[in-house]
């Protein structure tokens, strides 16, 4: 049992109550000892994926109680890389952060990140569905407190929406669980993997019912419709790099329902036959539709970036939807790239709108300081979010299509892919001409007024401000040269959750797994290497 397995958890949990206590009215020292954090997170991550790599589960038992008594944190391909996802995100947002100034808006700002990334973590390494609901209030409730960093109406307008929606959803999840356990006898995801196995579907009304509840509580965290509205107005308002790291907590709901709902409640278990993937396909389709008829439409930059955020939750979503391994394999290659894309976007954004006069409103205005600059980084992270050669987007998306070949999945799927990535290309670019070209052409053609008051010059942003942005955009660009590696693993790790006999047997030990029949391997699930 490696003790490094709990690691991600312990860490920010120990470093976050020193900082809040210790720290903080010294940012610097804050600083020293958030960054010493995030640094020693990402080594650990690394070493995580690297011990994941061998193909077996690692379990680790807390208090060394066996499960399903005991309280376990699993580690195996899927869980290892979404920490790892999760580390190197951190320290790209964190450095924004602290060149930026960010961090010296509030005195808590480096703890609540720190519990942030606790919970988190540990959303992706429990293996007990009452602990993902106590990881999930970590994470959320830090992130009241990071979304009102800084103070402001609107953003305490825009908190209390993402309170209230997340409140719901908290109760339902609550609900959930206490159903499942009626039913089970367990919240253990391993043991309730092998008991819904068991349960005959003339039985299985509960399961059912808990199976539909769980559903709609990680399409909250999601963001898919009907209730992808408190995404837009949430991401838009709240600082810039606390919108980049949210980028990866629409996943963590995305995560829950791989883990979940192809595992336990998998499209080939009696008891949940077909229950989900009816309406969790259509969802997806709608949703990826408001979110690019919302980029297209947006009248202000935040706003266009949180809608494309939507967008891409949609995209991902499709291939979840399709509950194979090849699909899920093209689902986690597309988040991936898809929260390095959006990081990079909202931290680009923040070192444009505070160098406008008017903001983040899409106006022609004078060009900004290093207009050059941030038109090239914007291109770039356009590119990416639109999904667009040569960058890992284009790829992401590919892969998504050749997963939804099958007949039932084919035509709204490509349609919802290939038209919202249309209007999602046509309203990035909209925003980066108004932004960065028209701008030039206002400066250059419209005199000032004589009686004008001279504005203050902006500074140009320093090398570090600029670094976190092109970090966020070289991953993109590093997902794509080593796709085929990366997508082998991935694969491999999605085959690990809907074959899950060596989870349970890690974590149960070897036992008699009732038999579920697999469907017959087709073209659609074999993966296709993409050169990078």
């Amino acid at each position: 049992m490696s003790h490094w397995i709990i690691a991600p958890i312990i860490l920010p949990a120990l470093l976050a109550p020193l900082i809040a206590y210790v720290m903080r009215y010294d940012i610097v020292l804050a600083r020293a000892a958030s960054f010493a954090g995030a640094l020693a997170l990402v080594a650990i991550a690394v070493g995580l994926a690297v011990l994941s790599a061998d193909g077996a589960v690692h379990v680790y038992d807390l208090g060394n109680w066996p499960a399903p008594f005991g309280i376990v944190l699993v580690l195996d391909r899927l869980s290892a890389v979404l920490v790892l996802l999760t580390a190197v995100l951190a320290l790209i947002v964190l450095t924004h952060a602290a060149a930026t100034g960010w961090d010296t808006r509030g005195r808590h700002f480096h703890a609540l990140f720190q519990f942030q990334i606790m919970g988190i973590c540990g959303a992706f390494l429990t293996g007990d569905a009452f602990n993902l609901f106590v990881f999930f209030e970590i994470l959320l409730i830090a992130s009241y407190g990071l979304m009102i960093h800084g103070g402001g109406k609107v953003r305490l307008q825009a908190g209390l929406q993402y309170v209230v929606m997340n409140l719901a959803g908290s109760t339902l999840f609550l609900i959930a669980l206490g159903t499942l356990y009626a039913a089970t006898g367990t919240l253990n995801l391993a043991d309730l993997a092998v008991k819904v196995r068991e349960i005959p579907i003339e039985e299985a009304a509960l399961i059912r019912v808990a199976a539909m509840l769980l559903m709609v509580v990680f399409a909250i965290k999601a963001a898919l419709f009907p209730i992808q509205f408190w995404l837009p107005a949430t991401y838009a308002n709240a600082p810039a790099p606390v919108a980049a790291l949210f980028a990866i907590m629409t996943k963590v709901g995305a995560y829950a329902i791989i883990r979940i709902h192809s595992m336990i409640f998998g499209p080939e278990i009696a008891a949940t036959d077909g229950l989900t993937g009816t309406w969790l396909f259509p969802a997806a389709a709608v949703t990826l539709a408001i979110g690019a008829f919302g980029v297209l439409g947006a009248r202000r930059l935040m706003p266009l970036l949180a809608f494309s955020v939507v967008a891409s939750m949609g995209t991902m979503m499709l291939a979840v939807a399709a509950f194979t391994p090849w699909a899920t394999t093209a689902a986690l290659y597309y988040l991936i790239h898809s929260t390095f894309a959006a990081a990079a976007l909202f931290l680009l954004a923040d070192l444009v709108v505070s160098r406008r006069p008017e903001g983040d409103r899409l106006d022609p205005a004078p060009a900004t300081v290093q207009n050059g600059l941030f038109a090239a980084l914007f291109f770039a992270g356009a590119v990416a979010m639109a999904g667009m050669p040569p960058l890992s987007g284009f790829l992401g998306k590919l892969m998504i299509l050749d997963a939804l070949r099958d007949p039932q999945f084919m035509a709204l799927g490509w349609t919802a892919v290939l038209a919202g990535s249309l209007l999602v290309i046509v309203g990035l670019a909209r925003a980066g001409s108004v932004l960065f070209w028209r701008s030039t052409a206002v400066a250059a053609h419209v005199p000032a007024a004589d009686d004008a008051e001279p504005r203050p010059e902006a500074r140009p942003a320093s090398p570090l401000e600029v670094a976190p942005t092109v970090a966020a955009i070289g991953m993109t660009a590093l997902l794509a040269a080593f796709a085929g590696p990366l997508t082998d693993f991935l694969d491999a790790g999605s085959r690990q959750v809907f074959h899950a006999e060596d989870y349970i047997a890690a974590v149960l030990g070897p036992q008699e797994v009732p038999e579920v029949p697999q469907p017959e391997p087709d073209a659609a699930e074999d993966p296709v290497q993409e050169e990078g």
